[in-house]
């Protein structure tokens, strides 16, 4: 990590930055600026613009101005909102989350008379074209196998119901 890499460092594990940063350089046209990602990075930690730019030593006027003609755009641009307005530092972070940049806890499924089932989903991404919602998700389930099963070395037989679903 950079010096600048140093700073809001816990995010490195509660956002999914790698593909963040790509998306956002797409919606930008060009890679993303280390300023910038430092100042997202400020933002996915919840701090405000003003907090961002006392911890950095900046000019809280000058935070605000470069994160909404930069990044507040390239978001907007990235989630479909791009005609919206960003009344809220917040509405960033939120929006972000609700497109699954956000890494999710380790969620414990239970399903009906059985073992529980981890449930690791890295990203999910909703987009509208034509008329349909697409819901892309990439997910991992992680169930143990009962001492019964394996004894007996039953066959698990997955069933693919949908066409445009892989199970991996």
């Amino acid at each position: 990590m950079t010096a600048v890499d140093d700073q809001f460092t816990q995010v490195f594990g509660e956002w999914d930055l790698e593909t963040l940063y790509a998306d956002l350089a797409s919606a930008k046209g060009r890679r993303l600026t280390p300023v910038e990602k430092l100042h997202l990075r400020g933002l996915l930690s919840g701090h405000s613009p003003s907090e961002i730019a006392e911890k950095l030593s900046k000019s809280a006027k000058g935070v605000e101005v470069d994160l909404c003609s930069t990044l507040y755009q390239y978001v907007k641009n990235l989630v479909g909102k791009s005609n919206g307005k960003v009344d809220n530092w917040r509405s960033i972070t939120e929006w972000l989350e609700s497109a699954g940049y956000k890494n999710k806890s380790n969620p414990s499924v239970q399903f009906k008379s059985s073992s529980p089932v981890d449930l690791l989903v890295k990203k999910a991404k909703i987009s509208f074209e034509n008329n349909q919602i697409i819901i892309d998700v990439d997910m991992r389930i992680v169930a143990p196998m009962s001492q019964e099963t394996i004894h007996n070395n039953e066959e698990i037989e997955v069933i693919e119901t949908n066409p445009n679903v892989s199970l991996h």
